[in-house]
């Protein structure tokens, strides 16, 4: 089965939502969700990953058409991966079904 939307999830440092969305949205994403989250990251994980862990998340999700998903997680990588002061990681899952979402080369104009 070939699916035509992704959902991508991406967990940043508390504060970082907007450059996750400003990247997405450079490649053709017109929107997301932020949820306000608390990571669990133990001590180890901080030396292994040799970071300071901010227990404060946001995850932003977003619906893309499934041609840009590549293109926006490297995107994600590039200007909020865990390199970065965001930390974030990113990843995708499919999505069979989507409401609510208007297809630009489908959308009735009035």
């Amino acid at each position: 089965m070939e699916f035509q939307h992704e959902a991508i999830f991406c967990i940043v440092n508390s504060g970082y939502s907007e450059a996750v969305m400003d990247a997405a949205k450079k490649l053709g994403a017109r929107g997301g969700t932020v949820i306000n989250a608390r990571g669990t990251a133990s001590k180890e994980a901080e030396s292994f990953f040799h970071i300071t862990i901010q227990p404060e998340k946001e995850i932003v999700m977003i619906i893309v058409p499934s041609s840009i998903k590549d293109d926006v997680l490297h995107a994600l990588y590039k200007e909020v991966g865990l390199d970065s002061a965001g930390q974030g990681i990113a990843f995708a899952m499919p999505v069979d079904s989507v409401v609510g979402i208007s297809d630009s080369s489908t959308e009735k104009k009035a």
